[in-house]
This record gives structure tokens, sequence and C-alpha cells, in this order.
């Protein structure tokens, strides 16, 4: 999965939803407690909305809740979201774009990962990031983290011969 700017903002907004849960939280509630810009904040709290994973109410209780329980929601799920909602503005999902050049033999790799931070990821819920119990499959995430680094290493210095 790609992670852009607004993809972190928008799991870093629902962390914070679930640690108020089931209470609400006003949108400069979660911008100042996340250090989310508010002209980002407001569009992906619709985006989530739309996606039915956060509701919102007026009023003097106003404000933004999850719509399920924390240990419902994924973190590749909120991912999810906020990607399919960058692709229909960018007209293509980042996965589908074609690379040329060098990065081409790279392909299968990058799938490979990036299939392996999803099923991470598909398991590791917002309940378990607010109560700072990650299931040992993030030791997955660091292990494929290395190898792709050390993979890169290795392609960089051969590429420089």
């Amino acid at each position: 999965m790609r992670i852009t700017a607004r993809v972190d903002y928008a799991v870093r907004a629902a962390v914070e939803l679930a640690a108020a849960a089931p209470g609400a939280l006003t949108c400069d509630r979660i911008a100042a407690a996340q250090g989310i810009p508010s002209r980002f904040l407001q569009s992906i709290l619709g985006d989530l909305q739309h996606a039915r994973l956060v509701t919102s109410q007026r009023g003097r209780d106003g404000g933004y809740r999850l719509a399920l329980p924390p240990s419902e929601v994924s973190i590749a799920r909120v991912m999810r979201v906020e990607q399919g909602f960058l692709a229909e503005v960018h007209g293509q999902r980042p996965e589908d774009v074609e690379y040329s050049g060098t990065a081409v033999p790279l392909a299968s790799v990058w799938v490979a990962a990036r299939e392996a931070y999803r099923r991470v990821l598909e398991r590791v819920t917002l309940a378990d990031v607010v109560a700072g119990e990650l299931p040992p499959a993030v030791a997955e995430l660091i292990a494929v983290e290395e190898a792709w680094r050390s993979f890169g290493d290795a392609a960089y210095s051969t590429e420089r011969r």
C-alpha cells in the first residue's frame, strides 16, 4: 500500500477517534492531538464518513466518532478508504501505474512486499494501536522492511559499479 500524507493523516485521525471511543471529538481536537492540518482533516473525515467508518453529530455534544468498535476496524481498511478516494481524484490507483526503466525488474519484489504489509495491516486494528498491544505479526513488517532496505542497498551498489 502506498502511504501518502493523506493516508497517514487518515490513520492518525482514526486512531485518535478510537482512543476517544465511544465518545466524540471535534475536528479541532483531532487536528491538535495528531498534528493534522485542518485543511486536510475535514475532507479526510468526509471520506471516512462516506465509507461509513465515521459518523458526525451536530449539536452541543457534536463531533466525530467511529461508526464501528475500534476492534472491528483494521489499519488497512482505513488506508484503503483514503487510497480509494485519492484514486478517484487522480483517475488511477497507485498500483496501476506502470514504471519504466530500472524499476520494472523490481515489480515482483514490490508486489511481494506490498502483500506482506497488507496481510499484517489487515490484522492490526485501531484498538490494538490504542492499547499499545500490537500483534506479533508486526515483526513480519520489520523483517520485510529490513529485506527491502538490504535489497535496495544491493541494487544501489551493483548500479554504481
